[in-house]
């Protein structure tokens, strides 16, 4: 029986998967590392800003010390801001999907995102009173498909709730995602934003939805045969 709904944020709520993308790609040009769209999807979505920071320094044999990552955590993040105050793109039924799993279960939210980036688009979908605990990429040490997040979310849902891991549906996007769901024991709903079904499923999704909006109590009574 589901008891809490934990949502991923970037590729689920919000479209801007591609703003990550763009900035991780321009940033690391600028320190001499060249990395193409299809690389960063392949090897990189799902990571947070440090993993795929540390992980392209690493692999183009560059210092990758904790000082020079911050400073390029810290410069993609001003970026981001700029990007989004200039028109941040939510997924079409994204706020109604929140208000109505909130009306039913409690929510969280696990992402690789900064905890301000969060802020700013839940603030924008007013949608910010409807989500409980957040885990952002300041509170883990372990990037996603680490099963870290999930289960810091899990802990703070337990401060106020009965609920175990199996009792958590989780909505994704990315294999990495899906992937860290289910090493937290959690049940993993997948949202076909970012991948194919074939792919999502071979990275253990139990449920597919091919649009967030089909993603109600109902649709999830039904396709966790819980009616």
């Amino acid at each position: 029986m589901i008891r809490a709904v934990i949502f991923d944020f970037n590729g689920v709520l919000v479209d801007d998967e591609h703003v990550h993308c763009d900035l991780l790609r321009s940033i690391l040009a600028e320190e001499g590392i060249a990395l193409t769209e299809e690389e960063y999807h392949a090897r990189y979505l799902g990571y947070d800003d440090r993993g795929c920071f540390e992980t392209a320094l690493a692999e183009a044999n560059q210092d990758a010390n904790r000082a020079r990552v911050d400073a390029l955590i810290a410069r993609k993040a001003a970026r981001y801001f700029e990007a989004a105050e200039a028109g941040l793109r939510i997924f079409p039924g994204a706020a109604d999907c929140v208000r109505a799993l909130a009306a039913r279960w409690p929510l969280a939210i696990c992402s690789g995102a900064l905890r301000p980036e969060i802020e700013f688009a839940l603030n924008r979908m007013d949608c910010r009173v409807q989500i409980g605990p957040i885990v952002s990429a300041e509170d883990t040490t372990r990037c996603k498909p680490d099963p870290q997040g999930y289960l810091l979310a899990l802990d703070a849902l337990r401060t106020r709730f009965d609920v175990d891991a199996v009792d958590c549906l989780v909505i994704e996007d990315s294999l990495a995602g899906v992937e860290s769901a289910k090493a937290a024991g959690m049940v993993a709903a997948a949202v076909l934003h970012t991948y194919t079904e074939a792919e999502l499923r071979q990275a253990g999704a139990d449920v597919i939805a091919r649009e967030l909006v089909e993603i109600t109590p109902e649709w999830i009574a039904r396709s966790l045969g819980t009616e």
